[in-house]
This record gives structure tokens, sequence and C-alpha cells, in this order.
């Protein structure tokens, strides 16, 4: 009786073939981009810092739309609260048939307190208790086709634009929350500063992040090719952005254009020789938003996932998908 042949295995072809003929493999791109027009996607974004730094000013700016709002109205005082509150906004923007539902986080009262001792983490709280939410409808046997995305993608970090150094509290802050989400530095109100003393604090900023082993957005370690590197190292130069936001029009020569009016004139904030907010807004939406989200699900909710899975293996697991307890309690030590 003959022995069955054996199918001899071939080494693997690492170069690419060139086709004779049309395929239409790049017709692939087309149909990615139908779905997500007909989806839609989700964008969540984070904004932290003292008040009246104008974090809801830079926000509406960034999205041409009042997505945030003021916590107080023209003439009215700020309340100040008293503890970190979270508070986020939802809004579906459409832009030539293509519909983001985006999700504005702000967090009234960080650095607002005279003594501002572990004021992040209720954010770091908030942060993980999207991971979490996530995971629990991942692991479920049944799941939905599309699982809901209220994870942050992005926390854009609004540093006082004081010309001397970062703040113990942005030192903190940065180092802890830089290892579960992407953190993006700005320099809040740029146009209270000289062009020197704007480039003498970005260097101060950058020395003092590079000495602690910050790792801001975007991060170095996740550069994917040369290109990326390349693109990403120019980036890497200008953090942090000097940012100005305004969502008013004002005619400059001849044309509307979104600025603030000082007494030395306007300050157009879509110009980059005047602040940087054009560099801000293409890493957030233009060049990088989709890498921020790759980032936020590959490498932070990963970290996330694994950990809490880990914690599974051990005796005390509640009923609850066969996870241990959640981490809403805010206890750090899983941190």
């Amino acid at each position: 009786m003959e022995a069955a042949a054996v199918p001899q295995e071939l080494p693997p072809d690492r170069g690419a073939h060139e086709l004779f003929g049309y395929v239409g493999i790049e017709a692939v791109l087309e149909q990615m981009k139908v779905k997500t027009m007909k989806m839609g996607f989700e964008f969540n974004i984070m904004v932290v810092g003292q008040s009246g730094l104008g974090k809801s000013t830079m926000v509406n700016t960034l999205f041409k739309s009042k997505v945030s709002r003021k916590a107080s109205q023209p003439g009215q005082e700020e309340r100040i609260p008293k503890t970190v509150q979270l508070r986020s906004v939802t809004h579906v923007i459409e832009e030539k048939g293509v519909k983001m539902k985006l999700t504005v986080t702000d967090t009234p009262g960080f650095g607002d307190q005279i003594n501002n001792e572990n004021c992040w983490d209720p954010i770091i709280k908030y942060i993980n208790e999207q991971y979490e939410r996530y995971l629990r409808e991942e692991i479920l046997i049944t799941r939905k086709r599309k699982i809901p995305d209220s994870r942050v993608h992005s926390c854009v970090y609004f540093i006082p634009p004081t010309g001397h150094w970062l703040r113990p509290l942005d030192l903190e802050f940065m180092r802890r929350l830089s290892k579960i989400v992407n953190v993006v530095p700005v320099i809040a109100k740029a146009d209270t500063l000289t062009l020197e003393e704007r480039e003498e604090f970005k260097q101060r900023i950058q020395r003092d992040l590079k000495a602690h082993a910050i790792s801001v957005y975007p991060q170095e370690d996740f550069d994917e090719d040369p290109d990326d590197r390349l693109l990403n190292d120019r980036i890497r130069e200008k953090i942090p952005f000097a940012v100005v936001g305004a969502d008013q029009e004002h005619q400059v020569n001849g044309k509307r254009v979104l600025g603030r009016k000082t007494k030395w004139g306007i300050i157009e904030v879509e110009n980059p020789a005047h602040c940087e907010f054009p560099m801000l807004r293409d890493l957030l939406i233009r060049s990088h938003l989709q890498d921020l989200k790759d980032i936020t699900h590959n490498v932070h909710y990963e970290s996330y996932r694994v950990r809490r899975l880990n914690e599974s293996n051990r005796p005390a697991l509640s009923s609850n998908n066969g996870l241990p307890g959640s981490d809403e309690d805010g206890d750090e030590s899983n941190l």
C-alpha cells in the first residue's frame, strides 16, 4: 500500500508579487471608508487644568462647535468646586457625511485648592472605570457586535503660562497619567508670553519631562516605522504646544478668522505665526486621531486588561464574569 503523499511546504515568499492583471485589492479602502461613514466612530477627549486656562474655549475651537460649555456665564463668578469633579458631555458632529460621536470630559476643581494632594485620584479612577466597562462587555459570551467605547483616547493637559518651570503638581500628574492614557501637554493662553519667553518656557518643560522620565504623546516607544519616527520627532520637538483658544470670528484683511482681539491687534488662532493651535488640531484630529485610539486599545487598555485578568486567578473572585471586584473604589494599590 502506497503511503499518502505529504504536501511539500514551501518557504514563505516575503516579497510582493507583481500582478499581471487588475485584481482590485485597493477597493478595500473604499469599502472601509463606506463602512466608517455608515457607522461613524467615537472619540473621547479629556481636558485637565486649573480654572481660567481656557479649556472649554479650546475644545470649542478644536471642533468649531459649542461642544464644551463654560462652568459660568459671562459676568458671573465661577464657583470653584472643593473637590475634583468630572463632567462629560457627548455630541454627534458631522462633516462631509462622516459622523463622530465626541465625548469631552472636563475636570473642574483640579489644581484649584490650597492643598492639591492626590487631586489626580478621581481622574485615574474615571479612566480605569472606562477600561473596566469595556472589559466587562468584551468578556461576555454573547457580546455586542460593536462594544460602546467610553475609554479616554487623549488627555490634554493645560500648563499655566508662568514662563518659569513645571510645578510639582504638573510633574506628578503627568508622571502618573502618562502610564494609563495618552497625555498631550499644552501651554495655555500662550499669548500672555512673548515669543522668547514662550520658547524658553517650552525648553524648560522639555528638560523637566526628560529628567523625570515622563513619556507624553507621541511616545517614542510606539513609533512603528522610520516614517512615523520622522513625523513624530518633528512633533516631539514642538511639544508642549503653545496654544490660544478663541470661539469668535473677527475681520482681518477682508477675511473672517477665528481669533482673540487685544489692544495690539487680532491674535489669529489658526495662524501658525501667532500660535501652535494648528499643530494641536492636526495631532488630535487630522493626522493622529486613529493612532491615539490604537494606542489606547493596544497599549493602555491592554495593560489594564492583562492586569485584571491576572487578578482573576486569585482565589477571591466576584460572581461578575469571573473578574474580581473592579477598581471603582478608587483603590490605588492596583494602579
